[in-house]
């Protein structure tokens, strides 16, 4: 049998492994937005030739994807590899194990995702089936941001104030902003349905810097999976969708084909003072067929307010995982490996006299127990596979180097400075770890989405306010907790994940929201080789990028 597998209609095919060439240049964003990985089923490995047209460096990661002793095609700059420089090429491997669903791949090298990013389709093995009744037909919903000026000068310029980046200028439902701005009213996505079918919308959420609500007018989602993996069915009439995260819905068509229903997402923000789009982006969906009644103006939904917290965790606190004989729920229960760590949003001093553009002419950043991560010149899988040394230090703090109340209005200004430093966390192979991520209200609070390569984790608790260690664990879901690769940590509160540190190698953690990322609220793990061979870190390709 032969596969195909289509990415911006360059198609290639093979008997057993799959090629795919994708060749990227810095275009508009919404030519690549909609390139999709398709066609992969649970358990195929797929090789990507990916050739660097360009003038930015590039690199490419497969997110959600375990990539199972094989970070080396995991994807993030200066972690697992270096950049493919422009007219470079690398073949990146990617190997499928558990994922059944959607994920996507994007960029992970300076802010180049906001335009180089797309679906990924996992379908079940062959043979094999969904566990709800198979749709009439699927669809990817790719969420983005758009600006007017190029990123690469938005990064720029954020990067030399020392403040908030620009905001947005749109967001966008694949790739187009929608009729209710101007600039693109002509080119609206449109979602065309018949009556009485069922689809399966596969949202994806690229957006840089928003979480999203979204809501079809007048039509309910049935939530059947998340980044991933299968879920409970969960009916409601809008979502919640963090930066990084995925999920999988049901339509039914199921309303009056006479009318025209606006899909719309808008801003989920919460920080006090942080600027953000408050646009919101449409696309319309409408019913085939000839009816008698003209269509009207599309059917707006409500959405929840921008800073609705209770909208956006109420739709998060009741996804659970499908946890059947066929998709069962391996929840660690005893735990080897405790972790608490803060994230926060800090201040630098800056380098200009104290005129940057952060609080009091300071330089903004951001840690995770107090550390800013700095990125190395050479990657640190690299480093730690052929032992080089003062690349990295193995001393991430397991628990945050100060005990205060994390969560108050007013903090002393000496908790906004953190200390800088390549800090890395050693787990021993097949250690269970638990980590608690308390967010904070240093400089100020916000929600932040918490993405792990190579690994999914539950989500067994979360809660607002400080995370209390002799009772928050008594109200943990240890029977079907949610199964995430990227979760959202509220506002001044917590959550706490549990994963089994069993796919040895370097991996990422870092926090989805774009300029947290670049002001360093990040982290990595690096999980030790185990005994037997079949447990060891693979061997690294011969067509590494050079550092």
């Amino acid at each position: 049998m032969v596969d195909i597998l289509n990415i911006g209609g360059l198609i290639s095919s093979s008997s057993k492994e799959i090629d795919k060439s994708p060749r990227l240049r810095m275009r508009s964003f919404y030519l690549l937005c909609l390139e999709k990985i398709s066609g992969v089923h649970k358990g195929d490995t797929i090789f990507v030739k990916v050739h660097n047209k360009g003038k930015y460096n590039i690199t490419l990661h497969w997110h959600g994807v375990k990539q199972p002793r094989y970070p080396w095609s995991d994807g993030p700059e200066y972690i697992t590899q270096c950049p493919i420089k422009p007219g470079g090429i690398f073949t990146q491997k990617i190997i499928f194990s558990t994922e059944e669903g959607t994920l996507w791949w994007h960029a992970h090298s300076d802010w180049s995702r906001a335009t180089v990013h797309g679906a990924i389709i996992v379908y079940p093995k062959f043979g094999t089936g969904y566990p709800f009744p198979k749709p009439n037909a699927e669809m990817p919903i790719i969420l983005g941001e758009w600006w007017k000026k190029d990123m690469m000068k938005v990064l720029q310029l954020f990067l030399r104030t020392g403040g908030d980046p620009n905001i947005s200028d749109a967001f966008t439902i694949n790739g187009q902003p929608g009729d209710l701005y101007q600039c693109s009213k002509s080119e609206t996505f449109r979602l065309s349905v018949d009556q009485g079918k069922t689809y399966l919308l596969r949202f994806v959420n690229a957006a840089m810097n928003i979480p999203l609500f979204v809501s079809i007018a007048n039509h309910m989602l049935t939530v059947v999976g998340i980044d991933g993996g299968y879920t409970k069915p969960l009916t409601s009439n809008y979502i919640t969708i963090s930066p990084g995260q995925t999920l999988d819905a049901l339509l039914q068509a199921n309303q009056n084909p006479n009318n025209l229903y606006y899909m719309a997402a808008r801003a989920y923000s919460t920080g006090l003072n942080v600027p953000f789009d408050n646009t919101t982006t449409t696309a319309v969906v409408q019913y085939n067929g000839k009816y008698s009644t003209p269509f009207s103006s599309p059917i707006l939904p409500n959405l929840p307010y921008y800073n609705d917290t209770d909208a956006a965790f109420s739709f998060l606190g009741h996804l659970r995982s499908l946890a059947s004989n066929e998709h069962p729920d391996n929840v660690p229960l005893k735990i080897s490996s405790h972790i608490i760590s803060t994230i926060s949003v800090n201040t630098l001093p800056c380098e200009r006299n104290n005129s940057c553009e952060g609080p009091n002419g300071t330089r903004l950043a951001a840690s995770m127990n107090n550390i800013s991560f700095v990125r190395p010149s050479i990657d640190i899988l690299e480093a730690y596979y052929r032992q080089i040394n003062r690349v990295y230090q193995p001393n991430f703090p397991g628990f945050p180097p100060y005990i205060f109340n994390f969560t108050a209005d007013s903090l002393p200004l000496i908790l906004e400075i953190p200390k800088r430093g390549t800090k890395v966390k050693l787990l021993k192979f097949n250690s269970t770890v638990e980590m608690v991520l308390q967010g904070t209200n240093v400089v100020a609070g916000i929600d932040h989405p918490m993405h792990l390569h190579g690994y999914s984790f539950f989500v067994v608790g979360f809660g607002y306010g400080n995370f209390d260690k002799d009772k928050d664990p008594l109200t943990y879901n240890l029977i079907d907790p949610p199964l995430r690769n990227t979760a959202m940590v509220p506002k001044n509160g917590w959550i706490t994940i549990r994963f089994t540190a069993n796919n040895p190698g370097v991996w990422f953690m870092h926090c989805h929201i774009e300029r947290h990322q670049t002001w360093g609220m990040e982290t990595v793990f690096i999980v030790s080789n185990g005994k037997c061979p079949e447990e060891h870190l693979l061997p690294p390709p011969p067509d590494m990028p050079p550092c």
